[in-house]
């Protein structure tokens, strides 16, 4: 004998099935549905609906992932392959934050699906006792319906069917599962199903492949791979020495841009530069960023020549011994713009104003750890 599965009735307005929502929610029934061929506002409340758990599964499952995410990125940062070059920080939070966000709404929105679709829904498993019924194409249609699940803690089959006829019904029909279905356990590991999954995988994988990596390089697809442009670092047939970057020209100066006079000549910047900023609180600031971002490397945090990233750069000199505090304003100013040994020079990547406020927040540090009895008054 075929199991039960539900009773649905059928109604033939809107009024009738909100009324018998309503009556049904009101008897105290549990498991039912109401089935209609377009949404009806307030069935919600005639149905007495409480909000869906669904929500709590999708952002606990969007914060494990997020979280799985965010220590993945912390580790490859700090510990596969290190990024702490050029004063970042050794946990860039913020830089963090974008994909942190994707990994939240991506996972939550599709391990949902996919948990609703193998749990709920029994996936690969798409029969339902509904399906082909003439309930459901009543409801399908132009009918409204409710159906009452056998499984009902108030379930009787005969208080049930008469119920549903004193609220209105005028058509009510017993629901019974598939044979097949009933005796069928979950497909998820059926070995059909898997044996599917890895042929359509395998299809799809080899047809992107094909696609991406051969035929997007053939004629008449090809046009903005082969353009008159030479990419970076590519050899070039055009200037005699194969170099596909240019130069400027030797002495070509930008229009209104003063070049430096003493790039070979450091005892002249020492001589003749002088600061041009105050050392005010403004620009102390700028000088302690910069310093930070690209001195302390190799310098250490206070000048001591104690690289503060533990050797990975190689330790700078002291910037507190008797020869750095002769030094003059220039003379620093020209080590930070041209380099000395093995310290590259910065005019490249630290403006004018940017390397005067490093030498005064240099000056800063030397009077701080090298203070003199009147600077103590």
């Amino acid at each position: 004998m075929s199991k039960l599965y539900s009773v649905a009735a059928l109604f033939k307005t809107p009024d009738d099935i909100m009324h018998a929502a309503s009556k049904v929610a009101d008897a105290g029934y549990e498991k039912y549905d109401v089935n209609t061929p377009y949404p009806i506002h307030g069935m919600d409340g005639a149905m007495k609906l409480k909000s869906s758990k669904m929500g709590y599964y999708t952002i606990t499952i969007g914060l494990t992932c997020m979280s799985l995410m965010l220590f993945f990125m912390y580790w490859v940062y700090n510990i596969d392959y290190p990024q702490v070059i050029g004063g970042k920080p050794l946990f860039p939070l913020p830089a963090f934050v974008p994909i942190m966000f994707e990994i939240t709404i991506l996972t939550g929105a599709v391990l949902t699906v996919a948990v609703m679709l193998i749990f709920y829904f029994k996936f690969p498993n798409n029969a339902h006792p509904l399906h082909d019924s003439s309930y459901m194409k009543a409801v399908s249609s132009d009918k409204f319906g409710v159906n009452i699940e056998a499984v009902d803690p108030k379930f009787d089959l005969d208080k049930v069917k008469a119920f549903l006829a004193s609220i209105g019904a005028y058509q009510i029909d017993e629901i019974y599962f598939d044979e097949e279905e009933v005796n069928t356990k979950h497909k998820i590991l059926d070995s059909k199903f898997v044996i599917g999954m890895f042929l359509i995988a395998g299809f799809t994988s080899i047809s992107v492949y094909l696609h991406m990596n051969k035929a997007l390089y053939l004629p008449p697809f090809d046009w903005m791979l082969l353009q008159h442009k030479v990419t970076a670092q590519d050899h070039s047939d055009f200037f005699k020495n194969g170099i596909s970057s240019r130069e400027p020209v030797e002495g070509t100066v930008a229009r209104g841009f003063m070049p430096y006079l003493y790039s070979e000549d450091p005892d002249g910047a020492s001589d003749n530069l002088v600061n041009p900023f105050v050392a005010d609180e403004e620009n102390i600031a700028l000088g302690k960023k910069k310093y930070l971002t690209y001195c302390s490397p190799c310098h250490g945090d206070l000048a001591k020549g104690d690289s503060r990233l533990n050797g990975q750069f190689p330790n700078g000199p002291t910037l507190h011994s008797d020869k750095l505090l002769s030094w003059t304003d220039g003379r620093i100013y020209h080590v930070i713009t041209e380099g000395q040994n093995v310290m590259p020079g910065y005019k490249k990547t630290v403006t004018r104003k940017e390397r005067w406020a490093i030498v005064n927040y240099v000056r800063k540090l030397q009077r701080a750890l090298d203070a003199k009895e009147e600077d103590m008054q």
